[in-house]
């Protein structure tokens, strides 16, 4: 049983005569592997920038329109969360789908569903035309929208990191990670430019339905893309030799459950830093006066920039420092920003501006090697399931009321409550790195 995080130098859970037997039966190349795991992943992200987004863009004015500004911003943010609580439903509900069916079957359905329901919020009327229909159906179309999320999972980030050279682990495992900022300046610079180009009674009436057709087609072209890999014979060979294979939720819990809460709060700092600056600063700031909307999506276009730098930089580092000590010195880094936060994000639009691009230069060196905690915590034959459940619950205990309880508290408390907010993921990841290190020096 392992439940160190992967050493740059020796992979996991493998000893020299399997290294040599796996790789001359590999027959895909880690970069081909990054790029499935790249486009696939861009596709979700986009998806759920594009609701967050709107959560602060549309959907008070055009779901909430009978409460304040902030409430209805609040609500949205509740809606927001409702995916991630649906998407481990979704990872135990599709891991059997692939037991019954295969691989491809089971991310086929899923990424459909990610789009159908993406798109089929486009469609919504509002609040002033089918009253709290509308409400009850952005919810609806929201959780299935993190149920397959959750039934996307086609275990490519674990097959990279199992496939790519011992000295190379941090640099690939960031690869996947270029996703999220990817996405999210991919739905940013769609929002500008809808923004812009339109009068604020166009855009709320039909503007802001576009980014969620563009949703639909992106998830269609990721499909293609994966399924290119997913279906093919060396594929499917390579997982079975590596016993990247579902197994029951409830097997996995009874024998290294714990590695999938360790795995979870062992990122947490980096997912509580998430949404905290590609989304809460959105909402903050429109609900002020220091800048206008388009000047804040252009910043933070310029900050999902800099977050992959950021990310590139820590696949970098991590090869040369390890893994487990990149994600620790990152956390440590990200309690340092927090101390600042309030007098950043309160202040000007210079100090408005700092905090986003330093947050997004934060996220990337943390986010970059987040992927390390899921990938190598489990015996190989459990890392297929681990792996998603494990992202699952970091999302949801880290990121999913981010936005909710950092607007609702700081509104009522003041921006002191961001930097509590980003201690305490500080805190549960390096008590959690900490845990880890103890167990392996133990076993």
């Amino acid at each position: 049983m392992s439940t160190t995080f992967e050493d740059p130098r020796k992979p996991a859970g493998f000893s020299p005569e399997d290294i040599g037997r796996i790789q001359a039966h590999a027959k895909l190349a880690p970069g081909e592997i990054a790029i499935g795991v790249v486009i696939g992943r861009t596709s979700e992200y986009f998806d759920f920038f594009v609701f967050g987004i709107a959560c602060v863009l549309v959907f008070p004015a055009v779901f909430f329109p009978f409460e304040s500004p902030l409430d209805a911003m609040l609500l949205a943010f509740a809606i927001f969360s409702l995916a991630f609580i649906a998407r481990p439903i979704g990872t135990t509900l599709f891991m059997s789908f692939q037991r019954r069916w295969s691989r491809g079957t089971k991310l086929t359905i899923a990424l459909f569903l990610l789009g159908s329901s993406t798109a089929g919020m486009a469609f919504l009327p509002g609040y002033t035309i089918i009253g709290s229909w509308a409400i009850g159906l952005l919810a609806f179309f929201r959780i299935l929208q993190g149920i397959a999320l959750g039934g996307s999972w086609d275990g490519l980030p674990s097959l990279l990191a199992l496939n790519t050279p011992p000295e190379r682990r941090g640099w690939y495992a960031m690869l996947g990670q270029l996703s999220a900022p990817i996405g999210f300046m991919i739905a940013s610079a769609l929002f500008l430019f809808l923004h812009t180009q339109l009068n604020h009674q166009d855009f709320i009436d039909w503007g802001w339905r576009y980014p969620f057709f563009v949703a639909f087609a992106i998830n269609v072209v990721a499909l293609f893309a994966r399924l290119r890999l997913v279906v093919t014979e060396e594929y499917t060979h390579a997982m079975e030799e590596r016993a990247l294979e579902p197994i029951g939720i409830f097997d996995m819990l009874q024998r290294q459950g714990y590695n999938i809460f360790l795995g979870a709060f062992a990122a947490l700092a980096s997912y509580a830093l998430f949404h905290l600056v590609s989304i809460f600063p959105l909402s903050w700031i429109s609900l002020g006066t220091t800048q206008s909307i388009n000047q804040v999506l252009t910043v933070q276009i310029a900050g999902a920039v800099v977050g992959i730098l950021g990310i590139i930089a820590s696949g970098i580092i991590a090869d040369r420092i390890g893994r487990r000590t990149m994600l620790g010195t990152a956390a440590v880094l990200i309690g340092v920003f927090a101390l600042f936060a309030p007098l950043l994000l309160g202040g000007n639009k210079l100090a408005q501006d700092t905090f986003i691009l330093v947050g997004f230069l934060l996220l990337g060196l943390s986010y970059g090697q987040a992927a390390g905690s899921v990938t190598s915590n489990f015996e190989i034959h459990l890392r297929y399931t681990g792996a998603a459940l494990t992202s699952d619950f970091a999302w949801l205990i880290g990121a999913a009321f981010a936005p909710l309880v950092a607007l609702g508290l700081s509104s009522r408390f003041g921006l002191v409550a961001v930097s509590v907010y980003l201690l305490s993921g500080v805190a549960c990841t390096l008590i959690a790195l900490r845990v880890n290190r103890a167990l392996a020096e133990r076993e």
